[in-house]
Protein backbone atom coordinates (compact mmCIF):
# COMPACT_ATOMS: atom_id res chain seq x y z
CA UNK A 1 0.00 0.00 0.00
CA UNK A 2 1.26 3.15 -0.68
CA UNK A 3 1.14 6.78 0.67
CA UNK A 4 0.04 9.77 -1.43
CA UNK A 5 0.41 13.03 -0.52
CA UNK A 6 -3.27 15.03 0.00
CA UNK A 7 -4.12 18.71 0.95
CA UNK A 8 -5.88 20.17 4.08
CA UNK A 9 -8.43 18.85 5.40
CA UNK A 10 -11.41 20.07 7.31
CA UNK A 11 -10.51 19.65 10.81
CA UNK A 12 -7.09 21.60 11.12
CA UNK A 13 -8.93 24.80 8.83
CA UNK A 14 -11.51 25.12 12.32
CA UNK A 15 -8.81 25.47 14.57
CA UNK A 16 -7.25 27.96 12.65
CA UNK A 17 -10.16 29.93 12.39
CA UNK A 18 -10.61 29.70 16.20
CA UNK A 19 -7.74 31.11 16.90
CA UNK A 20 -7.73 34.17 15.09
CA UNK A 21 -10.99 34.71 16.67
CA UNK A 22 -9.64 34.36 20.36
CA UNK A 23 -6.54 36.92 19.39
CA UNK A 24 -9.49 39.54 17.80
CA UNK A 25 -11.01 38.83 21.29
CA UNK A 26 -7.86 39.26 23.56
CA UNK A 27 -7.10 42.43 21.24
CA UNK A 28 -10.28 44.05 21.99
CA UNK A 29 -10.54 43.16 25.36
CA UNK A 30 -7.25 45.11 26.22
CA UNK A 31 -8.45 48.29 23.83
CA UNK A 32 -11.47 48.10 25.79
CA UNK A 33 -9.76 47.84 28.97
CA UNK A 34 -7.20 50.53 27.91
CA UNK A 35 -10.04 52.57 27.60
CA UNK A 36 -11.99 52.30 30.45
CA UNK A 37 -8.37 52.89 32.61
CA UNK A 38 -8.08 56.54 30.52
CA UNK A 39 -11.70 57.57 30.98
CA UNK A 40 -11.56 56.56 34.95
CA UNK A 41 -8.24 58.27 35.20
CA UNK A 42 -10.04 61.31 33.27
CA UNK A 43 -13.36 61.09 35.68
CA UNK A 44 -11.12 60.78 38.72
CA UNK A 45 -8.99 63.95 37.78
CA UNK A 46 -12.69 66.15 36.82
CA UNK A 47 -13.42 65.47 40.36
CA UNK A 48 -10.37 65.74 42.48
CA UNK A 49 -9.90 62.75 43.53
CA UNK A 50 -6.10 63.30 42.65
CA UNK A 51 -4.24 66.60 42.68
CA UNK A 52 -3.65 67.85 39.02
CA UNK A 53 -0.20 67.50 37.41
CA UNK A 54 0.26 64.73 40.36
CA UNK A 55 0.32 60.61 39.34
CA UNK A 56 -1.40 58.50 41.59
CA UNK A 57 1.53 56.63 43.25
CA UNK A 58 2.79 60.01 44.02
CA UNK A 59 1.90 61.97 47.90
CA UNK A 60 -0.10 64.74 47.73
CA UNK A 61 1.19 68.00 49.30
CA UNK A 62 -0.87 69.68 52.44
CA UNK A 63 -3.65 71.68 51.69
CA UNK A 64 -2.94 75.59 51.94
CA UNK A 65 -5.18 77.51 55.33
CA UNK A 66 -8.06 79.74 52.88
CA UNK A 67 -6.98 83.20 53.52
CA UNK A 68 -8.90 85.31 56.41
CA UNK A 69 -11.57 87.71 54.98
CA UNK A 70 -10.94 90.88 54.69
CA UNK A 71 -11.17 93.22 58.05
CA UNK A 72 -14.31 95.45 57.64
CA UNK A 73 -13.13 99.38 58.21
CA UNK A 74 -15.64 99.97 61.25
CA UNK A 75 -17.03 96.77 61.98
CA UNK A 76 -16.82 94.46 64.76
CA UNK A 77 -13.52 93.57 64.10
CA UNK A 78 -12.07 96.05 63.10
CA UNK A 79 -11.12 99.62 64.06
CA UNK A 80 -13.09 101.90 66.72
CA UNK A 81 -15.56 103.84 65.33
CA UNK A 82 -14.11 106.84 63.41
CA UNK A 83 -10.61 105.72 63.95
CA UNK A 84 -8.08 103.95 62.06
CA UNK A 85 -6.47 100.93 63.74
CA UNK A 86 -3.04 102.66 64.37
CA UNK A 87 -4.54 106.07 65.75
CA UNK A 88 -4.14 105.13 69.23
CA UNK A 89 -0.20 103.76 68.38
CA UNK A 90 0.55 107.08 66.79
CA UNK A 91 -0.98 109.54 69.48
CA UNK A 92 1.03 107.20 72.12
CA UNK A 93 4.19 107.19 70.48
CA UNK A 94 3.81 111.31 69.99
CA UNK A 95 3.22 111.73 73.72
CA UNK A 96 4.79 109.61 75.93
CA UNK A 97 8.27 110.97 75.51
CA UNK A 98 7.09 114.74 76.87
CA UNK A 99 5.51 112.31 80.23
CA UNK A 100 8.02 112.07 82.61
CA UNK A 101 8.43 110.14 86.11
CA UNK A 102 9.17 112.58 89.53
CA UNK A 103 10.15 110.99 92.24
CA UNK A 104 10.49 112.97 95.62
CA UNK A 105 11.90 112.68 98.93
CA UNK A 106 11.94 114.51 102.49
CA UNK A 107 12.72 114.04 105.78
CA UNK A 108 10.13 113.89 108.49
CA UNK A 109 11.42 114.41 112.14
CA UNK A 110 9.59 112.80 115.21
CA UNK A 111 10.24 112.68 119.18
CA UNK A 112 10.11 109.33 120.66
CA UNK A 113 7.03 108.39 121.90
CA UNK A 114 5.23 109.59 118.96
CA UNK A 115 4.53 106.25 117.35
CA UNK A 116 8.09 105.16 117.17
CA UNK A 117 9.11 101.94 118.20
CA UNK A 118 12.25 102.47 121.18
CA UNK A 119 14.58 100.24 123.28
CA UNK A 120 12.20 98.58 125.82
CA UNK A 121 15.02 98.99 128.06
CA UNK A 122 14.78 102.87 128.27
CA UNK A 123 11.35 102.12 129.69
CA UNK A 124 12.39 99.63 132.17
CA UNK A 125 12.47 100.62 135.53
CA UNK A 126 15.51 98.46 137.19
CA UNK A 127 17.99 100.02 134.03
CA UNK A 128 16.75 103.44 135.18
CA UNK A 129 17.16 102.96 138.86
CA UNK A 130 20.59 101.15 137.60
CA UNK A 131 21.63 103.42 135.08
CA UNK A 132 19.84 107.19 136.22
CA UNK A 133 17.89 109.21 134.37
CA UNK A 134 19.85 111.88 132.77
CA UNK A 135 21.96 108.63 131.00
CA UNK A 136 18.47 107.81 129.12
CA UNK A 137 17.85 111.81 127.99
CA UNK A 138 20.78 111.64 125.40
CA UNK A 139 18.99 109.23 123.12
CA UNK A 140 15.68 111.06 123.59
CA UNK A 141 16.67 113.22 120.69
CA UNK A 142 14.26 113.43 117.31
CA UNK A 143 14.68 110.69 114.98
CA UNK A 144 14.21 110.94 111.47
CA UNK A 145 13.04 109.05 108.28
CA UNK A 146 12.95 109.79 104.79
CA UNK A 147 9.59 109.55 103.00
CA UNK A 148 9.61 108.96 99.60
CA UNK A 149 6.93 109.36 97.01
CA UNK A 150 6.16 109.00 93.12
CA UNK A 151 4.28 111.24 90.43
CA UNK A 152 4.10 112.08 87.11
CA UNK A 153 4.62 115.13 85.38
CA UNK A 154 4.28 116.70 81.78
CA UNK A 155 6.78 118.49 79.87
CA UNK A 156 4.82 122.08 78.37
CA UNK A 157 7.64 123.93 77.02
CA UNK A 158 10.90 122.42 75.50
CA UNK A 159 12.77 124.77 77.87
CA UNK A 160 12.20 122.70 80.93
CA UNK A 161 8.80 123.89 82.19
CA UNK A 162 6.89 120.86 83.60
CA UNK A 163 3.02 120.84 84.90
CA UNK A 164 2.15 118.34 87.46
CA UNK A 165 0.08 118.10 90.92
CA UNK A 166 0.49 120.12 94.03
CA UNK A 167 0.47 116.97 96.10
CA UNK A 168 2.86 115.17 93.97
CA UNK A 169 5.62 117.89 95.17
CA UNK A 170 4.39 119.91 98.01
CA UNK A 171 7.24 120.03 101.33
CA UNK A 172 9.56 118.13 98.90
CA UNK A 173 13.00 118.56 99.73
CA UNK A 174 14.45 116.79 96.17
CA UNK A 175 12.79 116.25 93.42
CA UNK A 176 14.06 114.10 90.88
CA UNK A 177 13.17 114.20 87.04
CA UNK A 178 13.38 110.79 84.76
CA UNK A 179 12.86 111.12 81.17
CA UNK A 180 11.54 109.05 78.84
CA UNK A 181 15.10 108.58 77.22
CA UNK A 182 16.27 107.79 80.61
CA UNK A 183 18.10 110.95 81.81
CA UNK A 184 17.64 112.21 84.97
CA UNK A 185 17.42 115.60 86.06
CA UNK A 186 17.20 117.52 89.50
CA UNK A 187 13.73 119.70 89.15
CA UNK A 188 12.68 122.84 91.14
CA UNK A 189 9.39 124.51 92.37
CA UNK A 190 8.82 127.61 90.37
CA UNK A 191 5.58 127.76 92.08
CA UNK A 192 2.34 125.69 93.13
CA UNK A 193 -1.58 126.31 93.60
CA UNK A 194 -2.94 123.88 96.72
CA UNK A 195 -6.50 125.46 95.47
CA UNK A 196 -6.37 123.86 92.27
CA UNK A 197 -3.70 121.19 92.59
CA UNK A 198 -1.84 122.30 90.10
CA UNK A 199 2.07 122.45 90.67
CA UNK A 200 5.14 123.75 88.45
CA UNK A 201 8.29 122.21 87.67
CA UNK A 202 11.67 123.71 86.05
CA UNK A 203 14.47 121.54 85.08
CA UNK A 204 17.80 122.89 83.73
CA UNK A 205 17.18 121.19 80.15
CA UNK A 206 16.47 122.34 76.53
CA UNK A 207 14.69 121.10 73.25
CA UNK A 208 12.66 118.76 75.03
CA UNK A 209 9.65 116.75 73.90
CA UNK A 210 6.45 118.51 74.58
CA UNK A 211 2.91 118.04 74.53
CA UNK A 212 0.89 120.81 72.54
CA UNK A 213 -2.37 122.09 74.69
CA UNK A 214 -5.78 121.32 73.70
CA UNK A 215 -8.81 123.33 74.10
CA UNK A 216 -10.88 121.85 77.16
CA UNK A 217 -13.39 123.58 76.86
CA UNK A 218 -14.69 121.57 73.63
CA UNK A 219 -14.60 118.58 75.31
CA UNK A 220 -17.34 116.29 74.42
CA UNK A 221 -18.91 113.42 76.90
CA UNK A 222 -17.83 110.13 74.74
CA UNK A 223 -14.70 111.40 73.38
CA UNK A 224 -11.49 108.57 73.12
CA UNK A 225 -8.94 109.71 75.05
CA UNK A 226 -5.46 108.18 76.82
CA UNK A 227 -3.94 108.65 80.23
CA UNK A 228 0.12 108.56 80.45
CA UNK A 229 1.84 108.24 83.34
CA UNK A 230 3.53 106.09 86.03
CA UNK A 231 1.71 104.11 88.38
CA UNK A 232 3.18 102.17 90.53
CA UNK A 233 6.38 103.57 89.02
CA UNK A 234 6.06 101.60 85.75
CA UNK A 235 7.32 104.30 83.42
CA UNK A 236 5.30 105.62 80.42
CA UNK A 237 2.29 103.52 80.77
CA UNK A 238 -0.39 104.45 78.42
CA UNK A 239 -4.64 103.28 79.04
CA UNK A 240 -7.60 103.77 77.35
CA UNK A 241 -11.53 105.36 77.77
CA UNK A 242 -13.34 108.50 77.26
CA UNK A 243 -14.84 110.75 78.93
CA UNK A 244 -17.69 110.00 81.71
CA UNK A 245 -18.31 113.77 82.50
CA UNK A 246 -17.17 117.26 82.45
CA UNK A 247 -17.09 120.24 84.47
CA UNK A 248 -17.28 117.95 87.89
CA UNK A 249 -17.60 120.11 90.95
CA UNK A 250 -17.88 119.28 94.67
CA UNK A 251 -15.45 116.43 94.88
CA UNK A 252 -13.53 117.27 97.88
CA UNK A 253 -10.25 117.43 95.97
CA UNK A 254 -9.37 120.60 96.02
CA UNK A 255 -10.82 124.31 96.06
CA UNK A 256 -11.41 125.06 92.30
CA UNK A 257 -13.00 122.08 91.09
CA UNK A 258 -13.78 121.79 87.19
CA UNK A 259 -12.59 118.17 86.76
CA UNK A 260 -12.91 116.00 83.67
CA UNK A 261 -14.04 112.71 84.58
CA UNK A 262 -12.75 109.61 82.81
CA UNK A 263 -12.93 105.75 82.94
CA UNK A 264 -8.86 105.69 81.69
CA UNK A 265 -7.46 103.89 84.10
CA UNK A 266 -5.73 105.70 86.22
CA UNK A 267 -3.50 104.45 89.55
CA UNK A 268 -1.33 105.72 92.35
CA UNK A 269 1.99 107.39 90.41
CA UNK A 270 -0.37 108.53 87.85
CA UNK A 271 -1.13 111.95 89.63
CA UNK A 272 0.67 114.61 87.31
CA UNK A 273 0.12 112.92 83.95
CA UNK A 274 -1.31 113.68 80.75
CA UNK A 275 -4.79 112.91 79.49
CA UNK A 276 -4.95 113.64 76.27
CA UNK A 277 -7.02 113.49 72.75
CA UNK A 278 -7.20 111.56 70.04
CA UNK A 279 -5.17 115.19 68.45
CA UNK A 280 -2.13 113.91 70.85
CA UNK A 281 -3.42 117.26 72.89
CA UNK A 282 -2.80 117.39 76.11
CA UNK A 283 -6.75 118.17 77.89
CA UNK A 284 -5.64 117.54 81.26
CA UNK A 285 -3.45 116.80 84.18
CA UNK A 286 -4.77 113.55 85.77
CA UNK A 287 -5.41 113.87 89.52
CA UNK A 288 -7.35 111.29 91.32
CA UNK A 289 -9.26 108.31 91.40
CA UNK A 290 -12.54 107.51 93.57
CA UNK A 291 -11.68 104.05 95.07
CA UNK A 292 -12.44 102.31 97.81
CA UNK A 293 -9.61 100.06 97.46
CA UNK A 294 -6.96 102.38 96.58
CA UNK A 295 -6.50 101.17 92.94
CA UNK A 296 -8.70 102.27 90.02
CA UNK A 297 -12.30 101.40 89.67
CA UNK A 298 -13.09 103.11 86.60
CA UNK A 299 -13.95 106.52 88.17
CA UNK A 300 -10.51 109.08 88.32
CA UNK A 301 -10.48 112.95 87.85
CA UNK A 302 -8.50 115.38 85.80
CA UNK A 303 -7.68 119.45 85.83
CA UNK A 304 -9.38 120.45 82.86
CA UNK A 305 -5.58 122.05 80.85
CA UNK A 306 -7.80 125.49 80.15
CA UNK A 307 -7.26 125.99 84.05
CA UNK A 308 -3.84 124.11 83.88
CA UNK A 309 -2.37 126.67 81.82
CA UNK A 310 -4.00 130.04 83.61
CA UNK A 311 -2.39 128.89 86.66
CA UNK A 312 0.91 127.89 84.58
CA UNK A 313 1.37 131.38 83.62
CA UNK A 314 0.39 133.63 86.68
CA UNK A 315 2.65 131.03 88.46
CA UNK A 316 5.58 131.49 85.84
CA UNK A 317 5.14 135.66 85.43
CA UNK A 318 4.58 136.07 89.30
CA UNK A 319 5.45 133.38 90.99
CA UNK A 320 1.48 133.65 92.33
CA UNK A 321 -2.09 132.86 91.02
CA UNK A 322 -4.09 135.90 90.84
CA UNK A 323 -7.84 134.94 91.06
CA UNK A 324 -11.07 138.00 90.67
CA UNK A 325 -12.99 138.42 93.59
CA UNK A 326 -16.63 139.23 93.79
CA UNK A 327 -17.16 139.56 97.40
CA UNK A 328 -20.11 137.23 97.65
CA UNK A 329 -20.80 134.20 99.53
CA UNK A 330 -22.84 132.19 97.28
CA UNK A 331 -24.65 128.78 97.68
CA UNK A 332 -26.62 125.58 95.35
CA UNK A 333 -29.76 126.46 94.15
CA UNK A 334 -31.99 123.30 95.55
CA UNK A 335 -35.60 122.28 94.10
CA UNK A 336 -37.13 123.90 96.54
CA UNK A 337 -35.10 126.99 96.30
CA UNK A 338 -35.77 127.75 92.93
CA UNK A 339 -39.30 127.71 93.67
CA UNK A 340 -39.06 130.32 96.31
CA UNK A 341 -36.87 132.61 94.02
CA UNK A 342 -39.47 132.37 91.15
CA UNK A 343 -36.80 130.06 88.96
CA UNK A 344 -38.28 127.15 86.72
CA UNK A 345 -35.92 124.84 87.70
CA UNK A 346 -33.05 124.41 90.13
CA UNK A 347 -29.97 126.29 88.65
CA UNK A 348 -27.50 129.13 88.83
CA UNK A 349 -25.39 130.55 92.19
CA UNK A 350 -27.84 131.56 95.17
CA UNK A 351 -25.76 134.63 96.72
CA UNK A 352 -26.23 134.33 100.65
CA UNK A 353 -24.42 137.22 101.52
CA UNK A 354 -22.93 140.19 100.51
CA UNK A 355 -19.52 142.08 102.06
CA UNK A 356 -19.22 145.58 103.04
CA UNK A 357 -16.92 147.49 100.30
CA UNK A 358 -16.67 144.75 97.81
CA UNK A 359 -17.42 145.00 93.50
CA UNK A 360 -20.60 142.93 94.76
CA UNK A 361 -21.85 145.83 97.24
CA UNK A 362 -20.53 148.46 94.51
CA UNK A 363 -22.50 146.95 91.81
CA UNK A 364 -25.45 146.34 93.52
CA UNK A 365 -25.92 142.95 94.06
CA UNK A 366 -28.19 141.82 96.85
CA UNK A 367 -28.40 138.83 99.25
CA UNK A 368 -31.71 136.55 98.02
CA UNK A 369 -29.83 137.09 94.09
CA UNK A 370 -29.77 134.46 92.02
CA UNK A 371 -26.78 134.67 89.26
CA UNK A 372 -27.88 132.99 86.49
CA UNK A 373 -25.77 134.17 83.58
CA UNK A 374 -22.01 135.63 84.01
CA UNK A 375 -19.90 137.03 81.25
CA UNK A 376 -22.19 135.34 78.28
CA UNK A 377 -22.18 132.06 80.36
CA UNK A 378 -25.34 130.36 81.84
CA UNK A 379 -24.75 129.58 84.95
CA UNK A 380 -25.53 126.23 86.46
CA UNK A 381 -24.12 125.40 89.87
CA UNK A 382 -22.58 127.51 92.48
CA UNK A 383 -19.14 125.98 91.13
CA UNK A 384 -19.14 126.86 87.56
CA UNK A 385 -19.64 130.28 88.88
CA UNK A 386 -16.70 130.28 91.40
CA UNK A 387 -14.19 129.21 88.65
CA UNK A 388 -15.31 131.92 86.26
CA UNK A 389 -15.10 134.91 88.43
CA UNK A 390 -11.85 133.41 89.61
CA UNK A 391 -10.09 133.50 86.06
CA UNK A 392 -12.06 137.01 85.14
CA UNK A 393 -9.12 139.15 84.72
CA UNK A 394 -8.73 142.05 87.47
CA UNK A 395 -9.81 145.22 86.53
CA UNK A 396 -12.07 143.84 83.67
CA UNK A 397 -16.26 144.87 83.95
CA UNK A 398 -18.23 141.71 83.33
CA UNK A 399 -22.22 141.45 82.97
CA UNK A 400 -23.86 139.74 85.35
CA UNK A 401 -27.37 138.61 85.13
CA UNK A 402 -30.05 137.95 88.19
CA UNK A 403 -33.06 136.59 89.02
CA UNK A 404 -34.35 139.09 92.00
CA UNK A 405 -38.34 139.08 93.26
CA UNK A 406 -38.60 136.78 90.01
CA UNK A 407 -37.89 139.05 87.89
CA UNK A 408 -34.49 138.83 85.49
CA UNK A 409 -32.06 142.00 85.88
CA UNK A 410 -28.89 143.06 84.48
CA UNK A 411 -25.87 144.60 86.41
CA UNK A 412 -22.12 145.57 85.64
CA UNK A 413 -19.24 144.36 88.26
CA UNK A 414 -15.77 145.35 87.89
CA UNK A 415 -13.52 142.74 89.23
CA UNK A 416 -10.64 142.80 91.84
CA UNK A 417 -8.27 140.78 93.24
CA UNK A 418 -9.00 138.28 96.02
CA UNK A 419 -7.84 139.42 98.97
CA UNK A 420 -5.20 136.28 100.59
CA UNK A 421 -6.99 135.93 103.48
CA UNK A 422 -10.11 134.62 101.15
CA UNK A 423 -9.69 130.70 100.89
CA UNK A 424 -11.85 130.49 97.75
CA UNK A 425 -15.56 130.31 96.79
CA UNK A 426 -17.21 132.90 94.42
CA UNK A 427 -16.97 135.58 97.16
CA UNK A 428 -14.58 134.16 99.25
CA UNK A 429 -17.04 134.06 102.27
CA UNK A 430 -16.16 136.65 105.08
CA UNK A 431 -12.49 137.57 105.19
CA UNK A 432 -11.26 137.40 108.41
CA UNK A 433 -9.82 140.71 109.79
CA UNK A 434 -7.39 138.94 112.21
CA UNK A 435 -4.21 136.56 111.58
CA UNK A 436 -5.49 134.10 113.98
CA UNK A 437 -8.63 133.78 112.06
CA UNK A 438 -7.07 133.33 108.98
CA UNK A 439 -7.17 130.85 106.41
CA UNK A 440 -11.07 130.55 107.16
CA UNK A 441 -13.59 130.49 104.71
CA UNK A 442 -16.86 130.63 106.18
CA UNK A 443 -20.75 131.54 105.40
CA UNK A 444 -23.40 132.10 107.49
CA UNK A 445 -25.55 128.84 108.58
CA UNK A 446 -28.92 128.91 106.83
CA UNK A 447 -31.62 125.81 107.03
CA UNK A 448 -30.70 124.55 103.35
CA UNK A 449 -26.50 124.54 104.46
CA UNK A 450 -28.01 122.70 108.08
CA UNK A 451 -30.17 120.15 106.26
CA UNK A 452 -27.28 119.00 104.09
CA UNK A 453 -25.12 119.06 107.65
CA UNK A 454 -27.56 116.90 109.16
CA UNK A 455 -27.98 119.80 111.91
CA UNK A 456 -30.92 120.99 113.22
CA UNK A 457 -33.08 123.96 111.10
CA UNK A 458 -32.97 126.50 113.60
CA UNK A 459 -29.11 125.89 114.60
CA UNK A 460 -27.31 129.11 114.51
CA UNK A 461 -23.26 130.03 113.75
CA UNK A 462 -21.46 130.05 110.39
CA UNK A 463 -20.54 127.20 108.95
CA UNK A 464 -16.40 126.62 107.93
CA UNK A 465 -16.32 126.00 103.79
CA UNK A 466 -12.81 125.82 103.74
CA UNK A 467 -9.54 125.30 105.78
CA UNK A 468 -6.65 126.65 104.61
CA UNK A 469 -4.09 124.04 103.69
CA UNK A 470 -0.96 124.13 106.13
CA UNK A 471 -2.31 126.93 108.23
CA UNK A 472 -2.42 127.12 111.88
CA UNK A 473 -6.62 125.96 111.70
CA UNK A 474 -5.78 122.79 109.97
CA UNK A 475 -2.74 122.10 112.49
CA UNK A 476 -5.68 122.56 115.26
CA UNK A 477 -7.63 120.59 113.78
CA UNK A 478 -10.45 122.26 112.28
CA UNK A 479 -12.22 121.58 109.24
CA UNK A 480 -14.77 122.47 106.52
CA UNK A 481 -17.94 121.64 107.47
CA UNK A 482 -17.24 122.96 111.34
CA UNK A 483 -20.33 124.63 112.38
CA UNK A 484 -18.42 127.71 115.02
CA UNK A 485 -20.94 128.49 117.77
CA UNK A 486 -18.05 130.33 120.18
CA UNK A 487 -15.27 132.20 119.99
CA UNK A 488 -13.47 132.75 123.06
CA UNK A 489 -17.16 131.68 124.79
CA UNK A 490 -18.55 134.75 122.94
CA UNK A 491 -21.87 133.48 121.29
CA UNK A 492 -21.38 133.37 117.45
CA UNK A 493 -25.02 133.39 115.69
CA UNK A 494 -23.78 135.83 112.83
CA UNK A 495 -21.66 136.26 110.22
CA UNK A 496 -21.48 139.88 111.94
CA UNK A 497 -20.78 138.84 115.49
CA UNK A 498 -17.95 136.17 113.65
CA UNK A 499 -16.52 139.48 112.52
CA UNK A 500 -17.08 141.87 115.45
CA UNK A 501 -15.22 138.88 118.02
CA UNK A 502 -12.57 138.57 115.40
CA UNK A 503 -11.55 142.96 115.28
CA UNK A 504 -11.50 141.97 118.95
CA UNK A 505 -9.21 139.51 119.18
CA UNK A 506 -5.06 140.04 119.74
CA UNK A 507 -2.43 139.24 118.06
CA UNK A 508 -0.64 136.58 119.36
CA UNK A 509 -3.75 135.63 121.33
CA UNK A 510 -4.83 131.84 122.02
CA UNK A 511 -8.10 130.93 121.07
CA UNK A 512 -10.49 128.98 122.11
CA UNK A 513 -13.29 127.65 119.22
CA UNK A 514 -16.51 125.94 120.27
CA UNK A 515 -17.39 123.79 117.33
CA UNK A 516 -20.42 122.11 116.07
CA UNK A 517 -19.28 118.62 113.90
CA UNK A 518 -21.55 116.34 113.35
CA UNK A 519 -23.68 117.03 116.00
CA UNK A 520 -21.47 116.49 118.18
CA UNK A 521 -19.85 119.38 120.26
CA UNK A 522 -16.14 119.99 121.07
CA UNK A 523 -14.14 122.31 122.19
CA UNK A 524 -10.83 123.40 120.41
CA UNK A 525 -7.94 125.45 121.02
CA UNK A 526 -5.58 127.57 118.07
CA UNK A 527 -2.21 129.22 118.66
CA UNK A 528 -1.25 132.15 116.60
Amino acid sequence: MSFEPQGPSQGSSDTRRNHRRSIRQWVMGGVMISIGIIIGLLLATDVNWFPAGHSVQEPTAAATPPSPAPVRPNGPTGPLPGTDDQLFVRVAEAATPAVVNISTSRVIKSRPGGGQQQNPLFEDPFFRRFFGDDFFRQFETPQSRREQSLGSGVIVDPAGYIVTNNHVVAQADEIKVLLSDKREFTGKVVGSDPKTDVAVVKIEAKDLPTVPWGDSSQLKVGEYVLAIGNPFGLNQTVTMGIISAVGRANVGIADYEDFIQTDAAINPGNSGGALVNTRGELIGVNTAIFSRSGGYMGIGFAVPSDMVRLVMTSLIKGGKVIRGWLGVSIQEVTSDLAKQFGLKDARGALISDVLKDTPAERSGLKRGDVVVKYNGHDIANAGQLRNLVAETPVGQQVAVVVVRDKHEKELTVKIEEQPKEVAGGAGGGAPSENEALAGLDVQQLTPEIADRLNLPHTMTGVVIVNVESGGIMEEAGVHAGDVIVEINRQSVKTLDDYRRIGRQLKSGEAILLLLNRNGQMLFVTVSS
